[in-house]
């Protein structure tokens, strides 16, 4: 008899070690799956830029979370207008003009070239930080939970490096 309690002991603390872990992938899968889809809706102006207007912009005022300025196109059949709107962030600031990409159909314009790519992925860095915690420690996963935080850092300092 206390061979086979062992036995049944052992198979349901492995069972438990499984269960944990895939319930960790599953919660590690959301969170990089939340932040991939916030970043996506800016990112994919920036990243596909066949077909919108291109140019810079000049911030002239900012107030709450706006900041407003005319717009210069530099792509062909691109639009001059009096004013866009975009996202205020630390790294924007009146009386300077950055590269921007208008999202079609509006007049809110988001940041291009390398430090606007950077910028929309933003909520993905925050999430492979935030999974990182959850594989290392739910799922027993070390190696794969630094590198997850690493690149998570990376891109949130590689960010905040080029939007200066």
């Amino acid at each position: 008899m206390p061979a086979r309690a062992s036995s049944v002991r052992r198979a349901s603390v492995t069972a438990l070690g499984v269960g944990r872990a895939v319930l960790m992938g599953v919660c590690a899968a959301l969170i990089l799956f939340a932040g991939a889809w916030g970043s996506w809706g800016t990112a994919q102006h920036v990243m596909l830029p066949k077909g919108r207007e291109h140019g810079t912009m000049r911030v002239t005022d900012c107030s709450g979370d706006r900041c407003t300025g005319p717009f210069a196109p530099t792509s062909a059949g691109g639009v001059r207008r009096d004013r866009v709107v975009l996202a205020k962030s630390v790294a924007v600031r009146a009386g300077r003009s950055y590269d921007v990409t208008v999202e079609p159909g509006t007049d809110v314009v988001v940041r291009s070239g390398l430090s606007g790519t950077l910028f929309a992925w933003l909520p993905l860095g925050g999430a492979l930080v935030l999974a990182s915690v959850v594989v290392a420690g739910g799922m027993r996963l070390t190696r794969t939970g630094w590198t997850l935080g690493v690149l998570g850092v990376v891109l949130l300092t590689g960010a905040f490096v080029t939007a200066q």
